[in-house]
């Protein structure tokens, strides 16, 4: 007969697997006891959002911020860590900070650029692209579904660059980066008196590709 081996107190073996509380158990507790588990101070989001951009204007929180920024936290971190704090102290419920996290991100990164701090908006630096379509698959795509517009628009290309235009790389443009200059018509087009660029809705006629069966 074999001898049963009694386990060393405080050991995993030792543990009963049973004495842990179901699942489900704390929805029966009385979660009064915690800021969050009572009703929260502030249920509209424009309050909130108000109250959130008072806090960020004090000089004390303010330098706080930009310190985080300049070691390199994001935005987006900064906003989640405080979402949670407010949540925990029972200022608002989570979807009422999910709603103000957008306004409150674009307010927080106006005050790093008005005070110059480099920052970041997302954690990952890809965010912002994310389930959008690179040009390889799209016209790979065009290539396998319409492979008559994707001969049109490759023939069209390699007609430009046999005239010497050399593609360029493309540059992000957004309100930020814009030149003035891209604004205005080009030296030709503005020393041209109006009676000899003709009608305008003829011009845009004659770009519109008329190849049979070019269509998307």
């Amino acid at each position: 007969m074999e001898k049963k081996v009694r386990a060393r107190a405080g050991s995993l073996e030792a543990k009963d697997r049973f004495a842990a509380a179901p699942p489900g158990h704390s929805l029966t507790e009385d979660n009064s006891k915690w800021a969050w588990g009572r009703p929260p101070q502030i249920v509209d989001p424009e309050i909130a959002l108000e109250k959130a951009i008072t806090s960020l204007q004090r000089p004390k929180v303010r330098d706080e911020m930009f310190k985080l920024l300049f070691t390199g936290i994001s935005v987006e971190v900064i906003l989640e860590g405080y979402i949670l704090q407010a949540f925990q102290e029972g200022k608002f419920t989570v979807d009422v900070g999910l709603l103000i996290k957008g306004p409150l991100g674009l307010y927080l990164s106006h005050m790093a650029e008005e005070a110059g701090i480099p920052y970041r908006l997302f954690e990952n630096e890809d965010a912002g692209k994310e389930g959008t379509m690179d040009d390889t698959t799209f016209f790979r795509m065009m290539k396998d579904n319409n492979p008559r517009m994707f001969e049109f628009i490759r023939e069209n290309i390699n007609e430009s660059i046999r005239e010497g235009n050399t593609p360029s790389e493309p540059k992000e443009e957004n309100f930020l980066t814009m030149d003035a200059s891209q604004e205005t018509p080009p030296q030709e087009m503005r020393e041209r008196p109006p009676e000899e660029m003709g009608d305008p809705e003829e011009m845009a006629m004659e770009q519109i590709p008329t190849e049979e069966g070019a269509t998307i």
